[in-house]
C-alpha cells in the first residue's frame, strides 16, 4: 500500500488546486478524481458556459453594428459549432491541469475514491482497484444539480445546466426554473439566440443573492432583452409529451420545447464512506470549521460539498488555506465570505462583493452610499455601452467598504478593484486618493465612492 502526506478526493477548482500547492509545501500528494479533472467548472460549468455566453455577446454586437459605421449581412447560427468551439476549450484547460499535476509531482489516480477508516482509501477503478493511505485525506467532491419533486431532469426535455450546455437543436420556448446566476445566463445566451425564454422564480425578485436594487435593474434589462418573467411563482405541474413539456404557472398552462432546472445545487456525499467517521453532514453538505476541517482528525472538505457560495474560486482559495494550515505555515488567515466576489456573466454583466445595502442597515451600520451611471462615463459610450450601475456602500462612522455592486459592461472584471480593496481593508479616504485612468469603465468606481461623499465629479 502506497502512503501519502496528503490525498486529495476530487480533481475540481479546489481539489487540483489544493493538491498541487500541497505538493508545493513538500507534502507527498496524490488526487483521486473518478471522471474529468477540473471537475463542473472546467467541463461543465464555468469555462463552457462563459464560452457559449461569448458568442451570445459577438451576435449582440454584430446585432448592432451599424451604430458603429458597419455594415454586416444577416447572422445565422451554426449551433454544432458553436458548442464544439465550447468543449474544445474545455478540453484544452483540462490537458492543461493534467501537465500541471505532472509538472508539480501529484500522483493522479482515476477512480471512485472510498474511505476505509484509519485513513486508508480504496480507489476503485478499472482494471485493478487499488488501496492508499494518507495522514490527511481532503474532500473536494463538487455538487450535483439539484432537481424537484415531479420535475427530475431526463436530458430530453428536462434539462440540467449539463444538458443546456449542449444542445443539438435551438429549442423555440424554454422554461428556465430558477433565476440565479445560472439561470440567468441561460436564459441570457438561448434568448440572444432566438429562443422564446421564460424565467419563473419563487421569490419576488430575480437574481434574489444580489443587492435589491442591481436586481431591479438588471430586470428591466433583461425584459428589454425579451425574456419574461414570473416571480413569487411556483411550478404547479409539469407533464412531458412526446416533444414538449406542458407546465402549469400561476393556473395557467403553458407548453415548452424544454425546460431548464436551475435551483442550485447539493453536495456530492453519498458512496464516500463518511459512514464510518465522524464527518456531519447537514442538508447535504459538509460540516467544516473555518480550517476546512470535518468532525473526523486528518479528514478535511472544501469546495462545493461544504455549502455556499458555490462557487470555483472559493473552493481554490479554501484548499489552499486549508493545505498551508496542514503544513503548519505561520499567520493564516480563515476565508472570509464577505470578501469573495460573485459574478453572473449574462447581458449585462452582473458582480458584487460584500453585504447588500439592505444587508449592511440589518448589521445596524450608519451608511454612505454612492451610485454611478454607465451613461456619464466616457468609455462606456465610445463602447456602445451606455447602460449599467456602480454603486459602493461605505459605514459612514469607519469609512469602511461594507459592499460594492455592479451591472452593466465588464463588470465581472472591474470588480475585482474592490475585491482587493476589501482585502486590504481599505476605506473610502484611499479610494478617493486612488488614481483611476482615463478613460476606462474602472473611473466609475472611483466615482460612486466620491458620490458616497458628496463628491462626485462627472455625474
Amino acid at each position: 500500500m502506497t502512503k501519502f502526506d496528503l490525498v486529495v478526493i476530487g480533481g475540481g477548482p479546489g481539489g487540483y488546486v489544493a493538491a498541487i500547492r500541497a505538493s508545493q509545501l513538500g507534502l507527498s500528494t496524490a488526487l483521486v478524481e473518478k471522471e474529468h479533472l477540473g471537475g463542473v467548472c472546467l467541463n461543465w460549468g464555468c469555462i463552457p458556459t462563459k464560452t457559449l455566453l461569448r458568442t451570445a455577446e459577438i451576435k449582440t454586437l454584430i446585432s448592432h453594428a451599424e451604430e458603429y459605421g458597419l455594415k454586416v449581412g444577416p447572422v445565422t447560427i451554426d449551433l454544432k459549432a458553436v458548442v464544439d468551439r465550447s468543449r474544445k476549450i474545455s478540453s484544452q484547460l483540462v490537458g492543461g491541469i493534467k501537465h500541471l499535476l505532472k509538472k508539480n509531482k501529484v500522483t493522479v489516480f482515476e477512480g471512485h475514491a472510498l474511505l476505509k477508516g484509519g485513513g486508508k482509501i480504496a480507489i476503485e477503478s478499472a482494471p485493478t482497484p487499488q488501496e492508499v493511505s494518507a495522514s490527511h485525506i481532503i474532500l473536494a467532491t463538487g455538487a450535483s444539480a439539484r432537481s424537484l419533486p415531479g420535475i427530475e431532469p431526463d436530458g430530453k426535455l428536462i434539462w440540467t445546466a449539463r444538458h443546456a450546455m449542449t444542445p443539438e437543436a435551438l429549442p423555440q420556448s424554454l422554461l428556465i426554473i430558477g433565476s440565479g446566476a445560472i439561470g440567468i445566463e441561460f436564459a441570457s445566451f438561448y434568448r440572444t439566440l432566438g429562443s422564446d425564454v421564460t424565467v419563473v422564480e419563487l421569490q419576488n425578485r430575480i437574481l434574489p443573492q444580489e443587492d435589491e436594487e442591481i436586481s431591479t435593474a438588471a430586470q428591466k434589462a433583461f425584459e428589454k432583452h425579451g425574456i419574461k418573467f414570473l416571480l413569487g411563482t411556483s411550478v404547479e405541474k409539469i407533464t412531458k409529451g412526446k416533444d414538449a413539456v406542458k407546465v402549469t404557472l400561476q393556473g395557467k398552462e403553458q407548453t415548452f420545447d424544454h425546460v431548464i432546472l436551475a435551483v442550485g445545487i447539493v453536495g456530492n456525499t453519498a458512496n464516500l464512506g463518511l459512514e464510518k467517521t465522524k464527518v456531519k453532514i447537514d442538508r447535504g453538505q459538509i460540516v467544516v470549521n473555518e480550517w476546512s476541517q470535518t468532525g473526523e482528525p486528518g479528514i478535511y472538505a472544501i469546495g462545493d460539498v461544504t455549502g455556499p457560495p458555490w462557487l470555483a474560486h472559493k473552493a481554490s482559495h479554501e484548499g489552499i488555506i486549508c493545505v498551508e494550515k496542514i503544513a503548519g505555515l505561520p499567520n493564516l488567515h480563515p476565508l472570509n465570505i464577505r470578501n469573495i466576489p460573485g459574478c453572473t456573466y449574462s447581458l449585462p454583466q452582473v458582480a458584487s462583493i460584500g453585504l447588500t445595502e439592505a444587508q449592511a442597515k440589518a448589521a445596524g451600520h450608519d451608511l454612505k452610499v454612492g451610485r454611478f451611471p454607465y451613461k456619464a462615463n466616457g468609455k462606456a459610450l465610445a463602447l456602445g455601452e451606455p447602460d449599467g450601475l456602480i454603486k459602493t456602500i461605505f459605514d459612514a462612522k469607519t469609512g469602511a467598504l461594507l459592499g460594492a455592486h455592479m451591472i452593466g459592461a465588464e463588470v465581472t472584471e472591474l470588480i475585482q478593484g474592490f475585491g482587493i480593496a476589501k482585502t486590504l481593508e481599505t476605506t473610502e479616504a484611499e479610494l478617493m486618493h486612488s488614481i483611476f485612468p482615463h478613460p476606462t469603465l474602472s473611473e466609475m468606481m472611483h466615482e460612486s465612492v466620491l458620490d458616497a461623499y458628496g463628491r462626485a465629479i462627472h455625474f
